[in-house]
């Protein structure tokens, strides 16, 4: 990959298309507009600053095992190997949750166009189909990925463009900006307004992740040492800008809130462009939308199964000898791809009984995925001078970033740990809590008996020579 390819992973990842889309609907009843507009523009500031602090590693130790690796050549083997297990549970609960998205939009669609009511069960046989596609994909080598991510950045931009055109234009009323900006509504059962208000983050936050894509891809871009440090960086600011227009189109061409909240559909986005544009218009952009989802999760099992290898490269999962194959032919790690996309699935089955499973999963990506990128800010704030930058850094403003990234980080994990909904059932339960214990307690028990055999890569030189080294061959 050159240095668009690699940033445009970490775009076609993050994926306002999926992220703003897909939660809109939990956004209406977690804070409502005043939440979804305003949480964007906090959250997206927030997340730049862990970007910035993250990508400044990145530089110095572009590899494919990225968050991992990373913590290992800063604090230890330990640090290591726990910000691994996060990560990969974060990296699978993204797969979960924006390829559970698409299926959910598909039959927004299918019910537009033929008339099918989508239910649970035939909303998950379409997000297995599509994770199957996602699958067969990625087997066709990295220079496929890239070319599909490339196409996926403007895909996305085109997309926004002219979904928020329409938007715009077309209805005869829309809704005044002091609703857009101010409107507060909680349909959680919570009576705390800053509470409510703080699980509305999710929406931003879950959009905002997946950034660390081009860390993951790192070995197979040219320049890495500057190209996925650039990535993660561009990939957040223009995404930041993007979806919040976005955000602001479709709330301002809001007709009916209840309406769309309650749509036959099942998608409340839907609801907002039928009741804007007519089916027509709603059916068109439903594709462009659905296009984009389908771009994003195939760009998410690409760095998902890079992790899985990575990590297996170096006997850090059960049955690391088959994870860490390699097809000889396209040189994909084909067992690593199925691995990722089999316990994505098994990740959304809860969806098939629990309404409020959708969120649990959105919730998995972001107390997976987000601590572990602190871990590595955190540990070269630690390290102070003995950490050598490569020649991406942020300079005299490391430290004060990197201290706002791991505050930030901190505060978004125990949030999202928290139930979203009152009362509290077994249907209503915020069960990525459980996720992430799972997996600490299962990271733990395997650290016991593979740390013998667990060993990551030895880094060649310093950060200035492995830069040198990469400019040589590019």
């Amino acid at each position: 990959m050159g240095g668009f390819g690699n940033f445009a992973i970490s775009f076609s990842v993050i994926s306002i298309l999926s992220g703003c889309m897909t939660l809109y609907g939990f956004g209406m009843g977690t804070g409502g507009p005043a939440v979804m507009l305003w949480g964007w523009a906090g959250v997206g500031l927030m997340v730049l600053f862990v970007g910035m602090a993250l990508a400044e590693v990145t530089s110095a130790y572009p590899t494919s095992g990225a968050l991992y690796y990373m913590a290992d050549r800063l604090g230890g083997r330990s640090w290591g190997w726990y910000t691994g297990w996060l990560n990969l549970l974060g990296l699978l609960g993204a797969i979960a949750g924006i390829d559970y998205g698409a299926a959910l939009f598909t039959g927004a669609f299918l019910n537009l166009q033929f008339g099918l009511v989508p239910t649970p069960g035939s909303t998950f046989l379409v997000f297995l189909c599509i994770l199957l596609l996602h699958a067969t994909l990625n087997l066709f080598g990295v220079r496929l990925v890239s070319v599909l991510n490339s196409i996926s950045v403007w895909w996305h931009l085109a997309g926004v463009a002219i979904i928020v055109g329409a938007l715009a234009i077309i209805p005869d009323r829309h809704q005044s900006p002091s609703f857009v900006f101010t409107e507060f509504v909680n349909d959680t059962g919570w009576q705390n307004p800053l509470y409510v208000a703080a699980i509305g983050l999710l929406l931003a936050q879950y959009t905002f992740s997946g950034y660390d894509a081009s860390a993951h891809l790192s070995e197979e871009t040219s320049n890495a040492s500057v190209s996925a440090a650039r990535g993660i960086v561009r990939a957040i600011w223009v995404s930041w800008i993007a979806g919040f227009a976005l955000l602001a189109g479709l709330t301002f061409a809001i007709q009916d809130y209840e309406g769309a909240r309650d749509s036959a559909t099942g998608v409340p986005p839907a609801q907002i462009l039928i009741d804007a544009l007519g089916a027509d218009g709603a059916t068109a952009l439903l594709l462009v939308v659905i296009v984009a989802q389908l771009f994003c999760g195939n760009a998410e099992v690409a760095a998902a199964s890079r992790m899985v290898f990575a990590f297996s490269r170096d006997n850090a999962l059960p049955g690391s000898a088959l994870w860490r194959r390699v097809s000889s032919r396209t040189r994909t790690p084909v067992p690593a791809v199925w691995l990722s996309v089999a316990v994505a699935a098994v990740l959304a089955l809860p969806s098939l009984y629990s309404a409020t499973a959708y969120g649990a999963v959105t919730a998995i990506n972001v107390i997976g995925i987000t601590p572990a990128y602190a871990i590595p800010i955190y540990l070269k704030l630690r390290a102070g001078n003995r950490f050598e930058p490569g020649p991406w850094t942020l300079g005299r403003w490391s430290r004060p970033i990197g201290w706002i990234a791991v505050v930030w980080v901190a505060v978004v994990t125990v949030l999202f740990c928290l139930p979203q909904s009152h009362p509290v059932t077994a249907d209503s339960m915020n069960y990525a809590v459980i996720a992430l214990a799972v997996v600490l307690v299962l990271a733990t028990v395997w650290w016991f008996v593979a740390r013998r055999s667990y060993s990551t890569p030895q880094a060649y030189g310093t950060a200035r020579e492995r830069s040198e080294i990469s400019d040589s061959i590019v």
